[in-house]
């Protein structure tokens, strides 16, 4: 009896350990195949992260075509910025991919940036503009922008790398200035109920717009003088880029006023009002030379689940699950304590 028992209990923990061990090589292959999948062709080393789409063409068609096809490529400007999936780190893969593997030999022959957005960081807003500035010199692209929404501060400053500029009737455009994070100084409230607080620092001026003190006169201007001069930067990007809008008609009437499509193209911000992403496409295959319509519109996207599984800051590695409601763009950590080219309202 305690023979069979003991047989029984000897056979439940081996088949137990034996599932375990499958299930642990059922993982580790999955892990393998799932990465042999996403690392895609095994003719080349390169690192890729993305992936294309065929994107309608101008006659809202989208077809399979050879390998030697002409491409547009689209870069989607779309969200805040700076924040996870739009950043000049994400853009610059995109290009960089764009020469290589099935677009190898030229076969990107114009660029459409794809814009709704009320801009972002100042680095990450400037570093796709010189991104696209530098694709468009080095290969003897044209490239166009296509509004589709909101083209404001930092979304501005991307477009003005543009060749042209279209929007659509009901875009927004404009809001070509720098705001920075809000200080607030808590030292009456702090008084009010009986705390104090001590910061140690090394270097003149290190706490500088500490909230816990009261402020020494003229402690904000080093950051000010900082604001100044990524807006006189904002203001010669813009000016430069579009030949229509002075540099004294942007600083002294317009400022960092938003305007509707219509104002926007008599202000010089965008070349056409109400138009269409067929337009801009159209216009924009004849400026690369393509004489038919054998082309293709390509997107590249990372939408690997996989590398969003496996990212740094998934919840898989950091054991924390976050629920929260974000109501407003600048409350994105990614936009925190940074400087902004950002349009929102609720901030000015």
């Amino acid at each position: 009896m305690n023979d069979s028992i003991l047989y029984s209990a000897i056979r439940s923990l081996f088949t137990a350990f034996c599932a375990v061990i499958g299930i642990g090589l059922g993982i580790v292959f999955f892990t393998i195949l799932i990465g042999a999948l996403s690392s895609g062709s095994t003719e080349s080393k390169l690192k890729t992260v993305n992936t294309h789409e065929i994107m309608p063409n101008a006659k809202g068609e989208r077809e399979a075509l050879s390998k030697t096809t002409p491409v547009i490529l689209q870069i989607n400007v779309d969200g805040v910025i700076g924040t996870e999936g739009l950043s000049m780190q994400t853009v610059r893969q995109q290009l960089i991919e764009s020469r290589e593997g099935d677009f190898k030999d030229d076969r990107v022959k114009a660029l459409l940036v794809y814009i709704n957005s009320p801009g972002g960081t100042v680095v990450d807003s400037d570093g796709i503009y010189r991104a696209l500035k530098e694709y468009k010199e080095k290969y003897k692209v044209p490239v166009y922008a296509f509004v589709d929404g909101l083209c404001a501060s930092g979304g501005m400053y991307v477009a003005s790398a543009a060749d042209k500029i279209y929007a659509t009737d009901a875009s927004l455009i404009g809001s070509v200035g720098v705001i920075a994070p809000t200080f607030m100084n808590v030292v009456k409230l702090m008084d009010k109920i009986g705390v104090d607080t001590l910061t140690l620092t090394a270097g003149t001026d290190k706490d500088a717009m500490n909230p816990f003190r009261v402020w020494k006169p003229g402690e904000e201007k080093n950051y000010q003088d900082i604001i100044d001069y990524y807006y006189k930067q904002f203001v010669n990007i813009v000016s430069t880029g579009r030949k229509d809008l002075s540099k004294e008609k942007l600083v002294k009437d317009y400022g960092a006023k938003i305007f509707n499509a219509e104002a926007a193209k008599e202000n010089g911000y965008v070349d056409q009002s109400n138009a269409t992403i067929a337009e801009a496409l159209t216009d924009l295959k004849k400026a690369a030379g393509i004489e038919d319509d054998k082309y293709q519109v390509v997107k590249l996207e990372n939408k690997s689940w996989w590398n969003s599984l496996f990212s740094e800051d998934s919840a898989l590695f950091t054991g924390k699950v976050k629920y929260q409601l974000q109501i407003l763009p600048e409350m994105d950590p990614a936009l925190q304590n940074k400087y902004l080219y950002l349009y929102c309202p609720a901030m000015q």
